[in-house]
């Protein structure tokens, strides 16, 4: 063979080999694109059954009893004698006030008071000799009759002067401001000097709570008020005190639903000897709510809602998926309760695409164990 053919033949050779190369290189590509046009998918974890489901919602602390201290007289304030803070007992003065106007009433009634009783012993006694006298015919009947009804209206004026001054009197009481049961002082707004008027409709002079036992008050929503019972246990969690829970029961229950919020309010009352906790403080609270064992629960990330209600995606035995429309039951947040549409033998693949419909083939994820994981990404060394 020539030099010349030899190369020709090498040449033809390159050629074909290169020919041959491409067509491959060309059927690989379409094998990996027809690849990539199956979507990978993952599946959701099934989430067993338990007896109970733990809700958190968030709660309001109140004292067991509050009470906002107005003034019931017009005048200054004289003296006061516990800031915020303070505990008190019941009755305990928190504070005096001046009031000279009801005080001059005050004298001006008793006055009044003195000069129709005066008025009035002199009509009684002069009625009492008219009747006397009647008796033996010196005055006319007439006349011991007026007298009479006289003395009686004098008593009549009497009366309602004695009223008059029972009821200052009273208001003179309201000149000292006390506590209306064993508590702390939680607000203070008079100073000494201060002009006081009577009435609720400002700011309260005091504020005194009463701590030994608290409320807490708690919107549920409407979807697990039926699993709630006065008497029920429950934990709550305070932000000033990380990792540590405390324990409350169940109280009262409103029975009443919210139309804005579809909630119900309930109370819890806790414990507070420790004097840990604090008026308008905020809460995370922990309920047990029962709930049935066999219901199926699935992730909320698995649903795919739509014109056509709530739909779940699911693979046959061959990895085509089958799209299934359920009804929901309760949503617990991170997961929903399903009533009906699924088997507990159904593949149910986690956030589906929306373009997926019936009919599609899929492949599953292989799942990684964090070991591979972690062995896989360089940055973690």
């Amino acid at each position: 063979m020539t030099t010349a053919a030899a190369g020709a033949l090498l040449a033809g050779i390159v050629i074909g080999y290169g020919f041959i190369s491409r067509a491959q290189s060309k059927q690989e590509v379409v094998q990996w694109t027809d690849a990539q046009a199956i979507p990978t998918v993952a599946l959701a974890q099934s989430i067993a059954g338990a007896s109970h489901q733990t809700l958190t919602l968030p709660g309001n602390i109140q004292p067991l009893n509050k009470a906002a201290i107005f003034a019931r007289v017009n005048g200054y304030v004289k003296s006061w004698d516990h800031d915020i803070g303070s505990a008190v007992k019941a009755g305990q003065v928190l504070a005096t006030i001046d009031a000279p106007d009801l005080d001059q009433q005050l004298s001006q009634a008793r006055a009044t008071l003195a000069s129709v009783r005066a008025n009035e012993q002199i009509a009684t006694l002069t009625a009492s000799r008219n009747n006397i006298l009647v008796q033996k015919q010196i005055v006319a009947q007439q006349l011991a009759d007026q007298t009479a009804a006289d003395a009686t209206a004098k008593q009549a004026v009497v009366d309602a002067n004695e009223a008059n001054v029972r009821q200052l009197e009273a208001m003179q009481s309201f000149k000292t401001l006390a506590a209306p049961f064993d508590g702390v002082v939680t607000s203070r707004s008079v100073e000494i000097g201060m002009l006081i008027n009577s009435g609720g409709s400002g700011q309260p002079l005091f504020e005194v709570s009463d701590l030994h036992r608290i409320r807490i008050y708690v919107q549920v929503p409407q979807s697990f008020s039926a699993g709630l019972s006065v008497g029920m246990k429950a934990t709550f969690e305070m932000p000033q005190y990380p990792g540590v829970q405390f324990d409350a029961t169940l109280s009262h229950i409103s029975r009443a639903i919210d139309p804005a919020s579809h909630s119900m309010q309930v109370e819890l009352q806790a414990d507070n000897a420790a004097g840990k906790f604090f008026g308008g403080s905020y809460c995370n609270v922990h309920f047990e709510i029962p709930t049935d064992e066999n219901l199926m629960k699935i992730p909320s990330t698995a649903l795919i809602p739509g014109n056509q209600g709530t739909q779940v995606a699911t693979l046959d035995g061959n990895s085509k998926v089958v799209l299934k429309s359920i009804q929901l039951g309760r949503d617990l947040g991170d997961s929903v309760e399903v009533l009906a549409g699924l088997t507990p033998s159904d593949r149910i693949i986690n956030s589906p695409a929306e373009t997926l419909a019936t009919g599609d083939a899929v492949r599953v994820a292989t799942a990684t164990s964090p070991a591979a994981a972690a062995a896989s990404n360089p940055s973690q060394h």
